[in-house]
């Protein structure tokens, strides 16, 4: 069976220690490598290329140009931001500049491994208990220009309303009666008219277009996670 590959950063060794012994017991999941600062993120990144790069917010350096480094640079590493910090506007940050999710420290293993398969899987994960004010946070931000006179085909009207609904490629393939993979189609070309980067960002311009009707909109419960 092929590994998922990971790397950790955290300038905490005791932390570091622990969390490289909780993904040591997973048999689908393989540590590459550690590191402990911001510039640590980048190299190991580009060096190893693992599939997840789990990292704190809190780091020697400048952690928000470390994700935007890693987004940008063409790479297929995912980052999944694990850290203390509550803050609405640090998670904010943090997805804003291509993290794909955020996770509180306080989160059980749980959680933090259903957050890691969700980034895998090209899913944005935010902790439950603020989720809804992050995605909140995002929508507020005023919507780009080049995305204001984007017009949708029915089909994809039909799909942006059931990703409103916190439905999966495949729930909404059965529901449209169509295949995954075309479903998988129309999110590609979703992301690109609307100069998204994931789907939670498809959501939240389509939002702010006010494309969606009201009865599409999402209840907190949804927006823990937007598959």
């Amino acid at each position: 069976m092929s590994r998922s590959t990971i790397a950790v950063v955290d300038d905490h060794p005791v932390f570091l220690e622990g969390l490289a012994a909780l993904l040591s017991s997973r048999r689908d999941l393989e540590l590459l490598a550690r590191g402990a600062c911001a510039n640590d993120a980048v190299s190991l990144a580009e060096q190893y290329q693992p599939d997840v790069l789990v990292m704190d917010l809190n780091l020697p350096g400048n952690a928000l140009e470390a994700i935007h480094q890693v987004r940008s640079s063409g790479s297929s590493t995912r980052v999944l931001v694990f850290t203390a910090s509550t803050n609405v506007n640090h998670a904010v940050s943090a997805l804003e500049s291509g993290a794909w999710g955020y996770v509180v420290k306080g989160s059980t293993a749980a959680e933090f491994f259903e957050a890691v398969n969700c980034v895998l899987q090209n899913q944005t994960y935010i902790t439950p208990s603020f989720a809804a004010q992050v995605i909140s946070a995002l929508r507020a931000a005023s919507a780009p220009d080049n995305v204001k006179s984007v017009k949708f085909s029915v089909r994809e009207e039909q799909i942006i309303q059931l990703l409103y609904l916190g439905r999966t490629n495949k729930e909404i393939a059965n529901k449209l009666d169509l295949s995954e993979k075309t479903v998988k189609h129309y999110m590609t070309l979703l992301m690109q008219k609307l100069h998204a980067r994931n789907r939670v960002e498809v959501v939240l311009a389509v939002q702010k277009l006010g494309a969606v009707p009201p009865s599409a909109q999402p209840h907190a419960s949804d927006m823990a996670l937007i598959n």
